[in-house]
């Protein structure tokens, strides 16, 4: 979708989860945004001439950039882009709520005990797996990708994945990742990795995504007050290879290291 324009006659499923992903954009501060389409093809044609933006390049694109600019009218059924530009990304949720829509239909088909995942970056677990309480899931080391740092055990819930150990080009000796900051236009770097559990893999995706542009000390206080969100935050390691990851709303009793890894500290 791209402004200006409007659209009518958007099917009720599409226009609920743009209005989720409002809600999302004005609850994380605008570190979640699907009105970047700009910015990624601006990075993407960057990416490609192996150089990065101008100055003047971010401010025309931050220009087409923000979820200010999209208008809902669930009354209408109608979706509308308030300026010339602005499109519509929904790369940072639409894995998560399609994972979603897949487990609805195994539930209504009489399934409960069941893991879905999308790629390696969005899982969903429901039920119970052999007795263990849950669905095991292993994580990777974002500095080590071969390698697990821990396993999850998750029982209906979802769990998804952000950092740019794998997506990103270098320029001129600095390495820029695929994760933007909607609200600077430029590559966050905060994290090497952030892993969201939430109710839904729509929540996990997006929220991962938002906390990986947060940061450390934003997300752990977005966390504090919503105990259905639990986040493994990790930073990156200030001496050799350790990693020291933060956990928020994550009992111990679900989180298994790898041997030698560092007990996280909470928050």
């Amino acid at each position: 979708m791209f402004g200006c324009a409007s659209f009518e006659g958007v099917d009720p499923a599409l226009h609920a989860l743009l209005s989720q992903c409002l809600d999302l954009w004005r609850q994380t501060d605008g570190a979640f945004d699907i009105a970047v389409r700009a910015l990624i093809l601006l990075w993407r044609q960057c990416r490609e001439a192996g150089r990065i933006p101008s100055a003047a390049e971010l401010t025309t694109a931050l220009e087409s950039t923000g979820s200010q600019h999209v208008r809902l009218d669930a009354a209408n059924s109608t979706i509308a882009l308030d300026r010339p530009g602005v499109g519509l990304d929904l790369g940072a949720i639409g894995k998560g709520y399609a994972v979603d829509r897949a487990a609805d239909v195994l539930m209504q088909s009489g399934m409960t005990d069941f893991v879905l995942h999308g790629g390696f970056s969005s899982v969903l677990a429901s039920g119970d797996h052999g007795g263990q309480g849950g669905w095991p899931i292993g994580l990777k080391n974002p500095l080590f990708t071969e390698e697990r740092y821990a396993t999850l055990l998750l029982r209906n819930q979802a769990l998804a994945t952000s950092g740019s150990n794998i997506q990103y080009f270098r320029h001129q000796g600095r390495r820029y990742g695929h994760l933007l900051d909607p609200r600077t236009g430029w590559p966050a770097d905060t994290l090497p990795s952030v892993s969201v559990i939430a109710p839904t893999a729509a929540q996990a995706d997006a929220l991962s995504t938002a906390f990986y542009v947060m940061g450390l000390e934003k997300a752990a206080a977005w966390c504090h007050n919503r105990p259905e969100i639990g986040a493994l935050l990790v930073p990156a390691p200030t001496h050799g290879r350790e990693l020291a990851p933060v956990l928020c709303n994550i009992p111990a009793e679900v989180l298994y290291l790898a041997p030698g890894a560092r007990q996280p500290a909470t928050k």
